[in-house]
């Protein structure tokens, strides 16, 4: 719609004149002398302003000039009021910009679909039995199920796995994945550059190629095009290169690998269908329902249970969505920082609420006059809605900029590890879902700002307004609004800062975990022996013996061992076992299985309890012995003696038997936040693992000792892989459920130290408020005899009021919130009497501190100084 012209407006403003002045001329004509027929014109012409509006209306552009003029009034308004202009845009970011930063990785993480070809059909496709609702598959029972099944269209497996890359300084371990033929078909994902696998390529004995990342071809390979078809060495085998996968692809479950490697060769025991080592994935037919399917591989694992007559297998098949793979664990944590980011906000609009009260209080006689003299609430409104819009979009464009580097800082505190398992970290940030969140959070806060100050628009108020001011209604309304405001605000802080204690005990706890030996002063690395310069078990158990010499050579080495999990990552590496000479268990129950070095207990200075532990006398040519934990001992042989006692299993395939030879106190070998399960452990020198971590006590610190570590290996023998240099303290902080809670606790105390100065703000804007509205009655009081400890009282006990309301409404909910997040809780109850009184002395503390300064300036009014300004 277009404006009207100059010309238009002139044309309006002549005949306005023209028909005032024949008017005027119509009262002279009558016998009115001209002074008073000017005035009598006026009266009876009527208010020109309201002419000019009524026409321009008519013309269709009246809004845009009522708009043009609350925009400009808002704008005045606010820069006469630049210090609550500044604060109410400042602590509208905070909120804002909290929030926002969190609600871009929910985005990335639960509302994004996964980057593949129609994500919502993927389904992790699994086994399921009594050790856990989700376990691997075993090979051949991948081929029969990828063959009986009708639910998928299709489906392929997978298996994280190591190799040592041939480079220029040497062997380098790398993290690989082998997959089936049609595992990048499934996701629906094609390579950038080269091809897929082709049919046939992952058949045994089939051709070596590898696909790969985008990441390795760039950063290894120097992004080289003619790279494709040509070979490199892994595990000094030749691998044809025969493509390269997209830049945006990631696969959660694989972490950082960078080498995808077609499964063309199985090992004794991954041809065993009780060795179970892959993953299942597969893309659902179009109408087939996740029931459906799961109550199809659920029948076609029981058909096989029953056709191999494989007592103890899982009877059932866990089919679940891949998303929930991807970030179920992550799942709560990111909702609960949310519901933080979300308290926070309303924090934050709360006490931008309790600004715009006290403004709309002290320009209350402004309405009142306006009202009473013929304008609009619904005029009033607008330009309510237009100063309340203009915080909103100023707080949330500076909340934008702060949400951005928040952003950035939150992926910069995850560490690398953690991250190669959450590939949404990298789509975080704005896009459309969060720009339409950001939107609806500024439209949000600006209706809430215009909706306060139009709540207080009433005839009432406008009686009281145009009579006194409104000082006493201010007053009153103030102790009755901002406190409520108040109230909301200390309510929030207090459910924050317990939940902030929460995470942080379980934390504190997590990290004191009993772990059954001394981690200090221990170094690890990851170390990979090449098949071809040890091809058969004498080679490696001599290559044991040779690095064992070389770091104990190393100064400031005390002992070494060997092991191929470190103590406290994970509840992997399981076996499950018989005992000959008890009766049949009515499951096959799953236990921890661990290769260890005789060097390996004493190194971490774990207790032997009854028995012995390895000797280098135990070795292939020796009978089989196994050493267990106290946990173990416990549940499979309570008061009996096991010492000498066999156990049976598939170790590698193949059925064995081991004498229990020794029992150690229990070490924590499952994650922090676990239960010590039972625990077997072999030597490896009946094992001949390739890869294992060596670990070595040291008599100073132990990250100095590293670098020599790494040297002495490499003097043993220069094709050695080694990676993941580190200390055993730091490997045991860096678990994921550590590092999980670590995240959570950090971030929602920020959200709380956030909140609790937002609320002591909040609560000395009170009370300073009501200070002033009582000056004269505080100057009564003193001139009539009152002490200053007794207004001290005065104030104090008001703010002792609604810090009282809110800390007790908030410790109840905080119970309630605590309940829903018990998940991600440790070793604490939801109702923690030692955090919830912390919670209370806190909040006190900082009551009494934003109470104290206006108590005190209470305490100082002259009281003839005040009875004279009233």
């Amino acid at each position: 719609m277009r404006r009207p012209s100059k010309k238009r407006n002139a044309d309006l403003e002549r005949e306005l004149r023209a028909d005032l002045e024949l008017e005027e001329e119509e009262q002279r004509e009558r016998g009115i002398p001209a002074d008073e027929a000017r005035f009598a014109a006026r009266r009876a012409f009527g208010n020109e302003t309201l002419i000019r509006e009524q026409t321009r209306e008519a013309w269709g552009w009246g809004w845009v000039e009522r708009l043009g003029q609350d925009v400009r009034y808002a704008l005045r308004q606010l820069a006469r009021a630049p210090v609550f202009s500044i604060t109410a845009v400042l602590v509208l970011a905070v909120g804002m910009g909290t929030a926002a930063a969190i609600f871009c990785f929910v985005d990335a993480a639960l509302l994004q679909p996964l980057p593949y070809s129609h994500p919502l059909r993927l389904m992790a496709v699994n086994e399921s039995g009594v050790q856990s609702p989700r376990w691997p598959l075993s090979y051949p029972d991948f081929l029969d199920w990828q063959k009986r099944n009708n639910v998928f269209q299709s489906m392929a497996i997978y298996g994280p796995d190591g190799y040592l890359l041939r480079t220029a300084s040497g062997e380098e371990p790398v993290a690989a994945v082998r997959v089936s033929g049609d595992f990048f078909r499934t996701l629906g994902v094609g390579p950038v550059l080269g091809r897929d696998f082709a049919p046939g390529e992952d058949r045994l004995a089939g051709p070596n190629v590898v696909l790969l990342s985008y990441g390795t071809w760039l950063h290894r390979f120097g992004g080289r095009r003619d790279l494709i078809g040509r070979p490199i060495a892994l595990n000094d085998t030749a691998y044809t290169v025969i493509g390269v996968l997209p830049r945006s692809f990631a696969f959660a479950p694989a972490g950082a690998a960078g080498f995808w490697v077609a499964i063309n060769e199985l090992s004794y025991h991954e041809q065993s269908r009780g060795f179970y080592n892959f993953w299942g994935i597969g893309r659902l037919r179009d109408g087939v329902t996740v029931e459906q399917a799961r109550a199809e591989m659920t029948a076609i694992a029981g058909q096989i249970q029953r056709q191999y007559s494989i007592a103890g297998h899982p009877e059932k098949a866990s089919v679940v969505p891949f998303t929930e793979i991807v970030v179920g664990t992550v799942r709560p944590i990111l909702l609960m920082l949310l519901g933080g980011a979300g308290l926070l906000l309303l924090i934050a609009c709360v006490n931008v609420s309790s600004l715009v009260l006290v403004r709309a209080e002290s320009r209350r006689r402004e309405a009142a006059v306006r009202l009473a003299l013929g304008g609009s609430t619904g005029r009033l409104t607008q330009q309510f809605a237009a100063e309340g819009l203009f915080l909103a979009v100023f707080g949330g464009t500076a909340g934008l900029l702060l949400s951005t580097g928040m952003v950035r800082m939150l992926r910069e505190l995850v560490p690398r590890d953690m991250a190669a398992n959450m590939p949404f970290l990298d789509s975080a940030g704005l896009n459309g879902h969060t720009a339409t969140f950001f939107v609806l959070v500024t439209l949000g806060a600006a209706l809430l700002l215009t909706a306060i100050r139009r709540l207080r628009l009433s005839s009432r108020d406008v009686r009281e307004g145009l009579a006194d001011g409104a000082r006493t209604s201010t007053s009153q309304v103030w102790q009755r609004l901002g406190g409520n405001l108040v109230v909301v605000e200390l309510a929030v802080a207090a459910v924050l800062l317990a939940s902030a204690g929460l995470l942080g005990e379980s934390f504190y706890r997590l990290l004191h975990v009993p772990l059954g030996f001394e981690p200090a002063h221990l170094a690890s690395l990851e170390v990979s022996i090449p098949g071809s310069q040890y091809p058969g078990d004498e080679q490696i158990e001599a290559a044991y013996r040779a690095i064992a010499q070389g770091v104990r050579g190393v100064p400031g080495v005390e002992s070494v061992g060997m092991t191929s999990v470190l103590p406290a990552q994970c509840d992997c590496n399981t076996d499950e076992v018989h005992f000959p000479d008890k009766p049949a268990l009515g499951n096959q129950e799953g236990v921890l299985e661990r290769h260890v070095s005789p060097g390996y207990f004493p190194t971490l200075q774990a207790k032997v309890l009854r028995g012995r532990t390895f000797t280098a006398a135990d070795n292939a040519s020796s009978p089989r012995v196994a050493v267990i934990n106290e946990s173990f001992a416990r549940k499979y042989f309570g008061e009996q003696d096991p010492i000498g006692e066999p156990i049976a299993d598939e170790e590698q395939g193949r059925p064995s038997t081991w004498i229990i030879a020794g029992i150690v106190a229990d070490v924590h070998e499952s994650p922090l936040d676990a239960p010590n399960p039972p625990v077997e452990y072999f030597s490896v020198n009946q094992t001949h693992d390739r890869d294992f971590v060596l670990v070595a006590r040291t008599r100073q610190k132990a990250a100095t000792v590293l670098p020599a570590l790494v040297d002495a290996l490499r003097q043993v023998n220069s094709t050695l892989g080694t990676s993941d240099e580190g200390t055993v303290s730091e490997q045991i902080d860096s678990t994921e459920g550590a590092l999980l809670h670590r995240f959570s606790a950090w971030l929602v105390g920020g959200f709380a130290a956030i909140a609790l100065l937002l609320a002591t703000i909040g609560l000395y804007g009170v009370i300073a408020y009501s200070v002033s509205q009582r000056t004269r009655e505080i100057g009564v009081r003193m001139a009539l005899g009152a002490q200053r400890r007794s207004v001290y009282a005065l104030i104090l006990r008001q703010a002792g009021w609604l810090s009282a309301v809110g800390l007790g409404i908030g410790l109840l909910c905080s119970v309630g919130v605590a309940l829903l997040m018990r998940g991600l809780l440790f070793g604490i109850a939801a109702w923690d009497p030692v955090t919830l009184l912390g919670v209370a002395l806190v909040l006190t503390a900082a009551s009494v501190a934003a109470s104290f300064l206006p108590a005190r300036r209470a305490a100082s009014v002259d009281p003839m100084q005040a009875l004279r300004n009233e």
